[in-house]
């Protein structure tokens, strides 16, 4: 298939891999279901657990993906090919006019690689976040998938920004960041639905959340993990991803952070019980960047202890939200006390945008004929 033939036809693809992913990409699904437009709709189950995942789009009452094509590997290289491929063979089989795809995962980068090899369009949400810390593959796969674009949706002017130096091709246009609308969408049915504060057993606490490859898999950082959270000035709701678990079992630290009476370890959590959790709590840490832009909702605004060297969310720092803490124990309990003791009031906006990033991504596309008007 040809570009121009791709752009005649004006069907979307969009591909969703993580549960991340589906949440960001929630609000165009519903926005082009509800107006009943002709997409297609796929998802890869990057997060290993394909059935989990299909629950997820079902809380979030999106459409059932037309297709699904679940990674049964965790090794990169071998998601990636198999990725390119399945990905490929859906292009081949629809006709597509362009793929949209959200973020930074092996699975954003396979779907930007198959529909480059064959001549359609990309349209890359979350363009442009940069962390310049190359020790993250997410730092590759966004760098390559922006420079692949045609479409390059960026959630801030900083974003803009960094795809302005690097020269990228694509059109860039400043849309906010979808993330935003989301919560905007979701919080009012989370409240209603979710029963998760039933399983918190403080009054006021902090939530936690910890899962990056660079700090779970180093057994230093993790120590100062449990140890900063154990010492907490503030208790701590800790959301425990399945692969962070293992790690701590894996080196020693399970039963020295099961034990402690300053931390509630929570099962994984869905989207809901993890808004509800976010709108109660008194402050945040994580390692998550897109936990970082969610506490800046209007229907949230939280402070954030970032447990990381350095962030893709530079916003969320110069408005006040966030501050870097790193991964010491000494410097992340440094940062909570900030986060308790800071009287500055917290903006009333958020950085990423109004809640109407869906709709400017919607109209740009229908514009530029890759999406029916």
């Amino acid at each position: 298939m040809g570009l121009l033939d791709a752009l005649d036809i004006a069907r979307p693809l969009i591909l969703v891999g993580t549960r991340p992913e589906i949440v960001k990409m929630a609000p165009i699904v519903r926005l082009l279901s509800d107006a009943k437009k002709d997409f297609v709709f796929v998802h890869t189950g990057q997060h290993y657990d394909y059935n989990m995942s299909l629950q997820f789009i079902e809380e979030l009452r999106l459409p059932k993906p037309d297709f699904g094509l679940p990674v049964r590997t965790r090794n990169p290289e071998e998601q990636l090919a198999y990725l390119v491929r399945r990905v490929g063979t859906v292009l081949r089989r629809e006709k597509i006019s362009i793929v949209l795809v959200e973020g930074d995962t092996n699975s954003v980068l396979a779907g930007a690689l198959a529909a480059n090899k064959l001549g359609i369009p990309i349209g890359h949400v979350e363009a442009g976040l940069r962390s310049y810390d190359l020790r993250m593959p997410e730092e590759h796969n966004r760098r390559i998938v922006d420079h692949l674009s045609s479409y390059l949706f960026a959630p801030t002017e900083a974003a803009k920004l960094n795809l302005k130096r690097e020269a990228t091709w694509g059109s860039i246009h400043v849309t906010g960041n979808t993330v935003i609308d989301a919560c905007i969408q979701h919080m009012t049915l989370a409240e209603k639905r979710s029963r998760i504060m039933e399983a918190v057993p403080f009054g006021e606490f902090a939530l936690a959340t910890i899962h990056r490859a660079e700090n779970v898999d180093d057994p230093h950082i993790l120590k100062e993990f449990v140890d900063a959270f154990i010492e907490s000035p503030t208790r701590i709701v800790l959301p425990l991803h399945p692969r962070t678990r293992r790690q701590l079992k894996r080196h020693g630290l399970w039963s020295k952070l099961a034990r402690s009476k300053n931390v509630a370890i929570l099962r994984p959590l869905g989207y809901f019980d993890f808004l509800v959790l976010m709108k109660h709590c008194e402050l945040v840490l994580t390692d998550s960047g897109g936990v970082v832009e969610e506490i800046t909702a209007p229907v949230i605004r939280k402070r954030v202890v970032v447990l990381r060297l350095s962030t893709d969310r530079p916003e969320a720092v110069e408005s006040g939200f966030a501050r870097i803490a790193g991964c010491s124990k000494s410097a992340i309990l440094r940062s909570v006390r900030w986060a308790q003791e800071t009287r500055v009031a917290l903006p009333k906006t958020s950085p990423y945008g109004d809640g109407h990033a869906a709709g400017k991504i919607v109209r740009i596309l229908a514009r530029e004929r890759v999406m029916e008007k």
